[in-house]
């Protein structure tokens, strides 16, 4: 014991130095390695990085919560910017009641991507309850869990989507119109980050500019595929792909990272309809939410996806994008493609079944057709781009049958061109209204409707000045109403947001459409031509 003592001495003093400076052992807390560096292992040595600094003040590590309320249970995500070694995993949850505060829960906080879950039962919807995300003895993050708003006869949501890092300021602007506009939902669609392999800082500085609006009130966000580190996903149920850009369908990156991504974006979300995981053991999330008396189905485009390398004959000189306006559409809509998967289909005809006394909506990342001619810049004419939900047409067909048998109306992102479509099935206008919203930030890819013959389609929008609304057919042939577009030379570059008011009485849906820099406060403050519309919610 005598000869044993000083060994342990030296040890325990490198170890106590260690833990009090910043040369510390590293921590190897992923299993993958080259992406979500700036927030794993020794983040305090990293250089600086022109995303967000991860070295925050120590009462200052609660960066957010998240949550939602369904079937009297309250979800709520804590996000936390990294930890050092020595300071506690633990997060708790703290209620205000009466006039005191109450912890009522401790969750573990996951290294990789530095997030918890709180999951509390019996939770009562019938009144506001401010809470505290509390981390060690002076961190914490507060806010409201807001009441059902069943008594309410307009229920409103707030819809963004495509959150550039081309523009890495601060959102005010967004900030102070939502709130002002106070909707009792917001619904963020996809592209939280871009940049790809560092979600982690990404996802904590989208969280630092937007937290304002979904502090005190429910939010849905749902990853698209730059969150998850791919230009473009088609997910084809969770295979590996092995090709630049995937367009042979799968993921990119290891799946612990993809797991990472949707448990810090998805965990707050009511639990999934059917949990079971896909390939290489990643979740799925799709599920149904109903607030305020509405039902809103929270749908995973890209998952379930084919991939069109190698399944279909290709008509460009990419395998994404169709260049040849002679081709025959049918030649790429073949047996076999898949677009929301089986498992989905089944989802949305339950859904549909049911509360069918209750007005149905469906949130997902992209739009049911290809509702852009130009892409990126004005001499990028695409006749058909396969990313876009628009194929394969038979998928995109089943999917609509589905969503109108419900009576929903639909609400995406995705696409930097925010367009009001009524889409066809069998015909023009028997499919369900779909509202697809703006980019966040729309300065660095834009997209274009605008018809090659700059011609107005049959049976054009009356109500607006814009030229090119009306009856066509996309680049995959499948049948579209245009009833309003926003090119970019519009306001703000089309950047900006959607508000949507659902008239629970009158079963309608007002799509509101309004542009980046506007002061919804000023008199005169306008959206953009072409809104707002009415719609029924009947079919």
């Amino acid at each position: 014991m005598k000869n044993i003592f000083p060994f342990l001495m030296v040890i325990f003093l490198i170890t106590t130095c260690t833990q009090k400076t910043t040369n510390r052992t590293p921590l190897e807390t992923a299993p993958f390695s080259g992406i979500d560096t700036l927030a794993i292992n020794d983040w305090w040595n990293r250089a600086a990085n022109p995303i967000i600094d991860l070295n925050v003040d120590r009462d200052s590590v609660v960066a957010f919560g998240i949550y939602t309320v369904a079937n009297q249970t309250l979800k709520l995500s804590a996000q936390l910017f990294p930890l050092y070694p020595e300071e506690t995993r633990e997060v708790r949850l703290a209620l205000m009641e009466g006039n005191t505060w109450r912890e009522v829960q401790k969750q573990h906080i996951n290294d990789i991507g530095w997030s918890a879950l709180f999951h509390v039962e019996s939770w009562d919807d019938s009144k506001d309850v401010r809470y505290q995300i509390r981390h060690g003895e002076n961190a914490f993050f507060e806010g409201l869990i807001r009441k059902d708003p069943k008594t309410k006869e307009v229920i409103t949501m707030a819809a963004l989507s495509c959150n550039s890092n081309k523009d890495r300021g601060m959102r005010e602007n967004y900030v102070r119109n939502i709130n002002y506009q106070n909707p009792d939902l917001i619904f963020f669609a996809g592209d939280q980050s871009y940049d790809h392999t560092e979600h982690t800082a990404a996802w904590l500085k989208f969280g630092m500019q937007f937290r304002e609006t979904f502090r005190n009130r429910p939010c849905i966000t749902i990853p698209d595929d730059h969150d998850i580190g791919q230009g473009n996903l088609w997910g084809e149920n969770g295979k590996v792909s092995k090709t630049r850009g995937g367009p042979d369908g799968g993921y990119t990156y290891d799946p612990e990272y993809v797991k990472m991504v949707e448990r810090c974006q998805t965990a707050h979300l009511p639990d999934p309809y059917d949990p079971t995981p896909i390939k290489q053991g990643i979740g799925v999330y799709y599920t149904s939410l109903v607030l305020g008396g509405i039902d809103f189905a929270i749908l995973e485009d890209r998952k379930f996806k084919s991939g069109p390398e190698g399944k279909i004959p290709q008509q460009g000189p990419r395998p994404v994008h169709v260049r040849n306006p002679d081709y025959d559409p049918a030649s790429i809509d073949l047996p076999g493609l898949s677009l929301l998967g089986e498992r989905q289909l089944r989802f949305l005809a339950d859904w549909g079944s049911k509360n069918p006394d209750l007005p149905k909506v469906a949130l997902s990342q992209t739009g049911f057709c290809g509702g852009a001619h130009i892409h990126g810049t004005l001499d990028n004419r695409l006749h058909a781009d396969l990313d876009s939900n628009g194929w394969p047409q038979s998928g995109r067909n089943k999917a609509l049958s589905l969503l109108q048998k419900a009576k929903a109306v639909h609400i995406a992102g995705d696409q930097h061109l925010a367009t009001v479509i009524k889409h066809g099935i069998s015909e023009f206008r028997d499919g369900p209204w779909a509202f697809v919203v703006p980019a966040i930030v729309n300065d660095y890819y834009s997209r274009w409707w605008w018809p090659e013959n700059e011609k107005a389609g049959n049976n054009p929008n009356l109500n607006t000045s814009l030229p090119w609304t009306g009856d066509y057919l996309d680049g995959f042939h499948n049948k579209i109403s245009m009833m309003a577009y926003v090119n970019p030379e519009s306001n703000s570059k089309g950047g900006g947001y959607g508000l949507i008011g659902f008239d629970k009485k009158n079963k309608t849906a007002t799509f509101e459409c309004w542009p980046r820099y506007v002061y919804v406060t000023q008199p005169g403050a306008a959206q953009f031509e072409g809104w707002p519309i009415t719609v029924s919610m009947q079919p």
